[in-house]
């Protein structure tokens, strides 16, 4: 058990340096970088501990991206950045990308002539399984993102508008 705990944060850590990276390349301003690391680390950890206890991907994905989600709005008004600065960069990492190469693979061997009916037939079982999973947890990680962001915004940036001096209260 110590040992799977171990894992988990060790990997967990590796998600993080992933989210930096990808802030890094993404060029986001310096004073952000060690939350986006956090908030990656524990996006990752959130969701391998809900895949550990045998949670769907797609459920372990959405809850770890809905934390990253709510840490960055919280971070968003502390470091005086947009939410997205720093929840893009630290859900990237979740990205199922075996599930996409394996889909790909199976499109490649769904393309090759010499196949049995058989083999097509797992094969094609096989890659639509993956392509699926692919689309789903990538759906997942939007929408788990982008709630947060949407219920914590309560008014359009339209509505706002800045106050002068001159205006009279009653003019709007």
């Amino acid at each position: 058990m110590a040992l799977e705990i171990l894992s988990i944060l060790e990997k967990g850590i590796w998600f993080g340096f992933a989210a930096l990276g990808f802030a890094v390349l993404f060029n986001v301003p310096q004073r952000t970088l060690f939350i986006i690391w956090l908030m990656g680390a524990a996006g990752g950890i959130t969701k391998l501990i809900l895949m550990h206890f045998n949670t769907d991907i797609v459920i372990s994905s959405f809850a770890g991206a809905t934390l990253v989600g709510i840490l960055s709005v919280y971070a968003a008004h502390n470091k005086h950045a947009p939410p997205l600065v720093f929840s893009i960069p630290a859900v990237i990492p979740m990205v199922p990308g075996a599930f996409a190469y394996r889909m790909m693979l199976g499109l490649l061997k769904l393309s090759v002539t010499a196949v049995t009916s058989e083999s097509y037939s797992q094969t094609l079982a096989e890659t639509a399984s993956n392509g699926l999973k692919t689309l789903f947890v990538l759906m997942a990680l939007a929408v788990g993102v982008a709630i947060p962001m949407l219920i914590s915004r309560k008014e359009t940036i339209k509505k706002i508008r800045p106050k002068s001096d001159d205006q009279d209260p009653g003019d709007n």
